[in-house]
C-alpha cells in the first residue's frame, strides 16, 4: 500500500486541514481497523435531506443511543445483560456491542430517529444560513455610473 505525505498541502492551503487529516486517517491504520458491523446505508431523500439506515437486528430502543458532538454523529448499541439465554441453541444474529461514527458537514442537523423492523433510521437536514447562500451581485457599467454622477451634480 502506498503512503502519501500531505505536509506540503498543509502549508499551501487555508481551511482544508480537516480534509487532509481525514485523508491521512483513511490511508493509514484506520482502513485495517474499520469495522463492518453494523451495516448501514446513506440515502439522499431531498435536495438538503439525508437518511442513514443502520441494521440493528436484535436491539431495542433502550439498547441504542445517538449522540452528536462537534460534527460527529455517533450511534452506540449495547445489549442489556441479564436476559434469559439458556434456551438459545444457535445464535446467528450478531448482537454484539458496537459504535458507529459519521462525520457530518457543517450546518447538518438531526431531525429525528426511529427504530422499525430492525432498522434504525436517522433523518438529517442541511440548513444553510442565509449569509452563506449564493447571491447575485449586480454589475454596473462605467458609462452608467458616470451618467448617474453627472445627473447628481446637475440636480445639486
Amino acid at each position: 500500500m502506498r503512503t502519501f505525505d500531505f505536509a506540503p498541502f498543509y502549508r499551501s492551503t487555508v481551511g482544508f486541514d480537516q480534509l487532509f487529516s481525514m485523508l491521512d486517517q483513511v490511508s493509514g491504520a484506520e482502513s485495517a481497523a474499520a469495522p463492518g458491523y453494523p451495516p448501514y446505508n446513506i440515502k439522499r431523500s431531498g435536495e438538503n435531506a439525508y437518511n442513514i439506515s443502520v441494521a440493528v437486528a436484535g436491539f431495542t430502543g433502550a439498547d441504542l443511543s445517538i449522540e452528536v458532538k462537534e460534527n460527529t454523529l455517533t450511534i452506540r448499541g449495547s445489549k442489556q445483560s441479564g436476559e434469559e439465554e439458556s434456551d438459545l441453541i444457535y445464535q446467528g444474529i450478531a448482537e454484539r456491542n458496537f459504535e458507529r461514527s459519521f462525520q457530518l458537514a457543517d450546518h447538518v442537523q438531526i431531525k429525528g430517529a426511529s427504530l422499525e423492523n430492525g432498522l434504525l433510521q436517522v433523518d438529517l437536514l442541511r440548513v444553510v444560513p442565509e449569509a452563506m447562500k449564493p447571491r447575485a451581485i449586480p454589475i454596473t457599467t462605467a458609462k452608467k455610473a458616470v451618467l448617474e454622477g453627472k445627473a447628481a451634480k446637475i440636480a445639486a
